[in-house]
């Protein structure tokens, strides 16, 4: 049986409920994020040991909030730049100016192939969408892109998209789309997509990419990547369009390079990645390659208001991924269940903050242990924990938790603010389980709901005989000196 794609627009309870069922879900997610996050560990601590790695970590963010306070003279340092190199610059204040921006510049010229790299921007804005339903031709062109545009659907993690499938789900996909023999093989099952995509490469009008980074004092476009088809759909089809969030730029080269490394450390686990392309302008009269026009769009999309609501610390992030790989509840739900191509605790976070639409998106922030791990694997040392526990009170300041949570939490509040009434519900909780437990060994292991959703899980251990309060107050009373 196939891992298979949840439906994002299910509730997000029974998104949950169905990733928590798939029980090969859970072995692929497991393997491939305990790995991405061991190789994360030692390439960190290989920075001139682990101060190195928190030294680095320190100078990023500092960086990044540098960019943040300078958005503005740096996004337009850089539009200066990219037009003095002979590329063009547009301007997006949400998805649906992207989309009609890229559908302009493809119907101008003419476009009916394209192909593109990974790029996160352009899952948030349902590019391809817009683009298949114009008549054009889009394929995706890294291989864990390509992998579930076969299949149909959605990334279930920044970094990895594909990382929910096995090898058997893999191969069963190549086996119904690109019609070729059964095999585990993975160098084979990679030969088969590199020759499918050679010839999308050679056909394609068109070239879209994401991008890590920008930088402002040169105008550069860098897109960091393992595989070469980054290098292909950005040189190879005559129009090379780049789609960016304004979050992505960065001031100087040497500021560049500084989250380079970090990013291909806390990403990947590499000291550098096989390929960085950096595309400043058109190809020129001296050069062989490269694409005839070149047009960047930045995308706002609820960045500015991010900002302006105090969440902006959620905009430093480099979308290593890190985080996912860490994160418990990631691990256990996958993606999908998160609803957005922005998933883990950072999905969490940015997700019901920028313009997604994502169904019941106030559940996700609650989608969280708070454990804190995030924030140590995170390279730029975001607070995730503090910003999920923000997200947290403005939901219930916007009372769209539900009468039910907001009903319980004033209840417990109740409790809380009087001793006797505290002590009377400790003696009745204590006599329900007593009462519940009697026949199976002294521990309750079904609970009635809402609290069968922790026993179905786990066992409930009975309460003990005398409470701390009494055993305290038993103490008390026999001290020598007690009056």
């Amino acid at each position: 049986m196939a891992t298979s794609a949840i439906d994002l627009y299910l509730p997000f309870d029974e998104r949950v409920s169905r990733a928590l069922g798939d029980k090969h879900l859970r072995t692929a997610l497991t393997r491939a994020t305990g790995r991405m996050s061991g190789l994360r560990n030692v390439a960190m601590g290989s920075v001139a040991g682990e101060e190195g790695g928190e030294r680095l970590r320190a100078q990023v963010r500092q960086m990044k909030e540098y960019s943040l306070r300078h958005l503005p003279e740096l996004l337009e340092q850089f539009e200066a730049r990219m037009i003095e190199n002979g590329g063009h610059v547009h301007w997006a204040s949400d998805a649906d100016e992207l989309n009609s921006i890229v559908l302009e510049i493809a119907r101008r010229s003419g476009v009916e192939r394209v192909v593109k790299s990974k790029s996160m921007v352009t899952e948030e804005t349902h590019l391809n969408t817009a683009l298949e339903r114009a008549g054009m031709r889009v394929v995706e062109t890294d291989l864990g892109e390509f992998i579930i545009q076969l299949e149909n659907e959605p990334p279930s993690h920044i970094l990895a998209p594909a990382v929910h499938k096995r090898i058997e789900d893999v191969s069963a996909i190549f086996q119904r789309e690109l019609d070729i023999p059964a095999t585990l093989d993975p160098e084979t099952l990679c030969a088969v997509a590199r020759q499918h995509l050679r010839r999308e490469f050679l056909s394609a009008d068109m070239g879209i990419s994401g991008c890590n980074f920008a930088i402002a004092e040169t105008g550069t476009v860098c897109i960091v990547t393992n595989e070469g088809n980054g290098r292909m759909t950005t040189t190879l089809p005559r129009i090379h369009v780049v789609v960016m969030g304004i979050e992505k730029i960065v001031p100087t080269v040497e500021d560049a390079f500084l989250q380079y490394q970090a990013l291909c450390r806390s990403g990947s686990g590499q000291q550098c990645s096989v390929y960085l392309t950096m595309t400043s302008s058109p190809r020129v009269r001296q050069e062989a390659d490269g694409p005839e026009e070149v047009h960047v769009v930045l995308l706002d999309n609820g960045r500015s208001q991010i900002l302006a609501d105090g969440y902006g610390e959620a905009l430093l992030c480099l979308r290593c991924g890190a985080c996912l790989n860490v994160c418990p509840v990631y691990r256990e739900i996958g993606g999908h269940a998160y609803g957005s191509n922005y998933s883990g605790p950072i999905g969490a976070v940015i997700s019901p903050l920028l313009n997604l639409r994502v169904a019941e998106e106030y559940k996700l922030p609650y989608a969280s242990t708070l454990c804190g791990a995030c924030r140590d694997a995170c390279p730029v040392k975001i607070d995730l924990p503090g910003l999920l526990l923000q997200l947290r009170s403005d939901t219930v300041e916007d009372g769209k938790n539900g009468w039910v949570e907001l009903s319980a939490m004033r209840g417990f509040a109740s409790m809380m603010s009087s001793r006797a009434r505290y002590e009377s519900a400790v003696a009745m909780a204590g006599s329900g389980v007593d009462l519940l437990s009697a026949f199976s060994g002294g521990v309750l292991r079904s609970a009635p709901p809402p609290f069968n959703r922790w026993t179905h899980s786990r066992d409930f251990p009975r309460f003990a005989r005398r409470s701390f309060r009494q055993q305290w107050a038993e103490r008390v009373k026999h001290r020598p000196d007690s009056r």
